[in-house]
């Protein structure tokens, strides 16, 4: 998770920024984390009137882009590649691991194309894309 154009201190500067853009906690992963991390720095309750919610990571990464929220928790993947703007890496210890899956329906079991899917997810071309946008593995 990457909170852009932001760090901890600025987080805790409360009259450095008016808005910052997070997603909805009730339904993203991204906005549980989010929250974590501003629980984890003492400044959640200090700092709610100025969140604005998006949907969902997509929505909050708009806001941020588009300048509406002067400060936001995006994904990493977002803005990884990005050479303007300035950017903090949450610490991984900040919240909760963000898990990212993929899941082959019972209806694609059968399906070659969903098999060729599935196992090109698990080669290496695909392991490297994906970790080239700042996501790790487990296995």
């Amino acid at each position: 998770m990457c909170a852009s154009p932001l760090s901890a201190t600025v987080l805790r500067q409360k009259y450095a920024f008016s808005k910052i853009a997070i997603a909805n906690e009730k339904t993203a992963p991204y906005g549980v984390a989010a929250v974590e991390v501003m629980e984890k720095y003492g400044i959640y309750n200090k700092i709610t009137h100025k969140i604005v919610r998006g949907d969902n990571i997509a929505q909050t990464y708009q806001f941020v882009f588009t300048e509406n929220a002067q400060l936001g928790f995006v994904a990493l993947s977002q803005v990884i590649h990005e050479t303007e703007g300035s950017r903090w890496v949450v610490p991984q210890e900040d919240y909760r691991p963000i898990r990212q899956q993929a899941v082959l329906l019972n209806k694609g079991a059968g399906e070659p194309a969903a098999l060729a899917f599935v196992a090109f997810l698990k080669g290496k071309t695909a392991r490297d894309i994906i970790a080239s946008y700042g996501y790790g593995f487990d296995d």
